[in-house]
């Protein structure tokens, strides 16, 4: 099958989206399907990739992310999908104003949409009337979790078909013992408001403790709270980090916090400790939950509540039985979640698809 796969954040920028765009699309290639992504960036392409037009930044859902809402890109995305002939097109995130938008418009395939996006996001809201004009031709709809179906639902009409995001297995695999771990809390994500690392440095002033605290990521954020921890010797401000590096992180860290204040959909990250065997201390948050279902492997706090997280974080690295006890219902609940069981259920989804456009 011919399958062009679009997202509408530039790949240069790491996030959730565009680690699962990648991740389909590669497991779809080694299945034998060819797969193009098209994503903003500088105009150019590859086998496996085509950016369509230079990327900004653009302010949605509390956070800002690199599309591109401009009219060239939406020329070129169209263009080189009319080319490429595609059985299906895949839109990630449809309604962003970015590439995906034209490609919708246009409509040179059958269309199978994702929605990522959780929370009260006032864009739908405001254009509630237009955006269901448009998504009417969305031939079939997904979304990554009930809170984003849910969003979708309620603006746009329509079902959405629920299909979680996967997690792809640490490679290369570094099995340690919970002895080996280090006594630290780890970070990652996007340095915004909306992720919560305010109220874990916060919370990390509260705690007098031996542990270290390691922050990798980047963002708007930054450079203001490393200001603000720079007379603290226990945190470690690690910036982006690469893939294997990620994994390595969760392997030899003591416990992953993901102190998000809400706007999630879904808690990858989450699942990535899991598979990892890495304790969880977690915001209360419907897609965190959804996450990590009723495995008990996540120890949740109130968002936004420092002294809340502060508490459990300490509780989890002083009690190792505990730590245990996560890790074995954490390994047990990320196996679920595995990519080529998600990408062979969008097959079928694109086959569905097909057929009903016939």
């Amino acid at each position: 099958m011919r399958v062009a796969m679009v997202c509408p954040y530039a790949l240069t920028s790491p996030g959730g989206v565009q680690g699962q765009v990648l991740g389909l699309a590669a497991t779809m290639r080694e299945a034998g399907h060819h797969v193009e992504v098209f994503a903003p960036g500088m105009v150019g392409s590859s086998a496996e990739v085509v950016t369509t037009g230079r990327a900004v930044g653009v302010r949605v859902n509390g956070s800002v992310a690199a599309m591109a809402p401009h009219p060239a890109a939406a020329w070129r995305t169209v263009r080189a999908l009319r080319r490429g002939r595609f059985d299906v097109v895949h839109l990630h995130e449809p309604l962003a104003p970015s590439i995906g938008l034209a490609a919708l418009v246009d409509h040179a395939a059958p269309m199978v949409a994702t929605f990522h996006a959780a929370g009260d996001r006032t864009p739908y809201r405001w254009l509630a009337a237009p955006a269901r004009c448009v998504a009417a031709r969305i031939d079939l709809r997904v979304a990554v979790s009930p809170t984003a179906a849910a969003l979708a639902e309620r603006y746009l009409g329509g079902t959405c078909e629920v299909l979680f995001n996967a997690v792809e297995s640490p490679t290369p695999s570094w099995p340690v013992e919970r002895a080996e771990r280090s006594r630290s809390v780890l970070f990652l994500g996007r340095h915004e408001p909306r992720k919560g690392l305010e109220v874990l440095v916060r919370a990390w002033s509260l705690m007098a403790s031996d542990a270290t605290l390691l922050v990798a990521g980047d963002g708007p954020a930054s450079a203001g709270l490393r200001k603000a921890t720079a007379h603290d010797p226990r945190v470690h401000w690690l910036g982006r980090v690469s893939d294997a590096d990620k994994w390595r992180l969760l392997a030899t860290a003591g416990v992953l916090c993901a102190p998000a204040v809400g706007g999630e959909s879904f808690g990858v990250v989450l699942l990535e400790a899991l598979a990892s065997g890495l304790p969880v201390v977690a915001s209360d948050l419907p897609g965190f939950r959804e996450a990590v279902g009723d495995s008990g492997a996540a120890r949740w706090v109130a968002p936004g509540d420092p002294h809340a997280l502060a508490t459990a974080l300490r509780e989890v690295l002083d009690s190792p039985h505990r730590a245990d006890q996560h890790e074995q219902q954490g390994r047990e609940r990320a196996s679920e979640y595995s990519m080529p069981a998600l990408a062979a259920r969008y097959l079928d989804c694109y086959r569905r698809a097909v057929a009903q456009a016939r």
